[in-house]
């Protein structure tokens, strides 16, 4: 089975924001547990360049699971994932880009 390489991509207007989603994310590979265990193998936050081919997207987060299994309990169940989404959901500008392959 592949791991799963996925990079989510935001419209953030607020400096503050962004610095703080790149410190939540810094994080997130030792506080998200699965069944008492880390399940997440790297997580990860940048600020692209400003370039006009980022099409106004302001932060980029890239996270490694071991399996779609584990990205779908990501979505669906965790709870430090939910934390993220419940802080940067309000400052979004739009739905966030999500795209996931095999690593």
């Amino acid at each position: 089975m592949s791991k799963i390489v996925r990079m989510t991509f935001f419209k953030l207007s607020d400096a503050a924001v962004i610095k703080e989603a790149i410190q939540k994310y810094s994080s997130l590979s030792q506080d998200a547990v699965k069944n008492g265990e880390r399940y997440i193998e790297q997580a990860t936050a940048h600020q692209p360049y400003d370039d006009p081919r980022t099409q106004g997207y302001t932060l980029v987060a890239r996270t490694v699971f071991k399996s779609k299994a584990d990205m779908d309990y990501y979505d669906n169940e965790c709870e430090a994932h939910a934390a993220i989404k419940s802080f940067i959901k309000p400052k979004v500008g739009g739905p966030p880009l999500v795209v996931y392959m095999d690593a």
